[in-house]
């Protein structure tokens, strides 16, 4: 069956004032690395962000960065920190969650909104939730809150929450099992486990897949997924690929089609923390296979698809941080195939948490720690 498209409009901000951005920035450090597109060169734009998570180039350079303790920063062109914005609802920063996702509006520079994700405090646990609002210059403003997940709560694991914006201006967010409910992932009466389909107010779009079941949540596009840490659209073709966590082993590379069901954890590639099988088979009829998955696993999070014309050898692959890994991986792609792998900054000896491509080619990541970095990569001497 042909995948729905789905097209994306990216949010350009000028690639001169990136390029300005970074030049003027005369406190950045720079180190040299090997890689297949010729020596690259890693500069430290800002550091000091404790755990941060998302990140999203504003059109006049400054890049907005959330901290998982509940925090978003603005990175000025020199690599100044701003204060913390004021006016952000507070988040449950416990164990893998807090402030996580964030991504412009596709009409940002006209109507200044962004979409943002993070865990809620609830009874008993805490649950994904998903803002918007507009940009101020130290705040947030006309913050609301525009869908929360609805299903067994979190003791403070696998939140999922990378969000993705489609030319229509729907939204897709992804939404963890919460790791000690993991079944949910099939039952399609509750959240766990799946990426939704919401308008930018929140509303149900009238044809996602499940919409008038009495058995389902309307908001589901697909299921049976386990801790989804990277959302994007493939610019080449409109489809929506993500990323997701397995257990020891089977971390996974997913296309995500329209009401399909991704198998965890009935189907996969790993096993249980302490050794334990948890899946049936690797291969189940009415489960998708991922399009590429690894054991050991690296843990995944971010992902970009590179369009650039900086690094020209790698127009056309799909970027994605890893974390257990400790390095930026880079996959090679022949259309809905993986066609081959490149593990890039295994010596930076970082957490790569998010991944963004900024307008004049160059990459930007966000290292996980307390002393995390905003860093750019670019070919060396540009």
């Amino acid at each position: 069956m042909k995948r729905p498209i789905v097209r994306v409009t990216a949010i350009l901000g000028a690639a001169t004032v990136l390029a300005a951005f970074f030049a003027t920035n005369a406190r950045s450090e720079s180190k040299s690395f090997r890689s297949s597109a010729g020596p690259i060169e890693v500069s430290t734009i800002a550091r000091g962000l404790v755990h941060p998570w998302g990140l999203a180039l504003l059109p006049d350079g400054r890049i907005l960065v959330t901290e998982r303790p509940g925090r978003f920063r603005i990175v000025s062109r020199d690599g100044d920190l701003s204060p913390p914005l004021k006016n952000v609802p507070e988040v449950w920063a416990s164990g893998q969650g807090g402030l996580l996702d964030v991504v412009l509006d596709k009409s940002f520079a006209g109507n200044k909104t962004l979409y943002f994700c993070f865990a809620e405090r609830a009874e008993g646990g805490g649950r994904t939730a998903v803002a918007r609002a507009t940009l101020g210059e130290d705040r947030l403003q006309d913050v609301e809150i525009i869908f929360r997940q609805e299903g067994p709560l979190s003791s403070g694991n696998h939140y999922g929450c990378r969000i993705a914006q489609a030319d229509d201006g729907n939204l897709f967010v992804t939404l963890g099992e919460h790791f000690n409910h993991r079944d949910e992932a099939q039952n399609l009466a509750n959240h766990l486990g799946k990426v939704i389909r919401i308008a930018p107010d929140g509303s149900v779009p009238a044809d996602n897949p499940f919409v008038g079941r009495a058995d389902a949540k309307p908001e589901i596009w697909s299921y049976g997924h386990r801790n989804e840490q990277g959302l994007a659209i493939n610019p080449a073709t409109g489809d929506l690929w993500e990323v997701e966590h397995g257990p020891r082993g089977g971390d996974e590379v997913n296309i995500v089609g329209k009401g399909k069901n991704y198998g965890w954890p009935v189907i996969g590639y790993g096993i249980d923390y302490d050794g334990a099988k948890i899946h049936a088979s690797t291969a189940k009829e009415g489960m998708e296979q991922p399009v590429k998955y690894w054991v050991p696993s690296i843990s995944p999070s971010g992902m970009a698809f590179y369009t650039g014309t900086l690094f020209p050898s790698w127009k056309g692959s799909l970027f994605t941080g890893a974390l257990s890994g400790k390095m930026l991986v880079r996959l090679s792609l022949s259309g809905n195939e993986v066609t081959g792998e490149e593990r890039l900054l295994e010596d930076l000896n970082e957490r790569i948490r998010d991944i963004r491509q900024g307008p004049d080619g160059a990459l930007w990541l966000l290292t996980d720690s307390t002393a995390g970095r905003l860093l750019r990569v670019s070919p060396a001497g540009k």
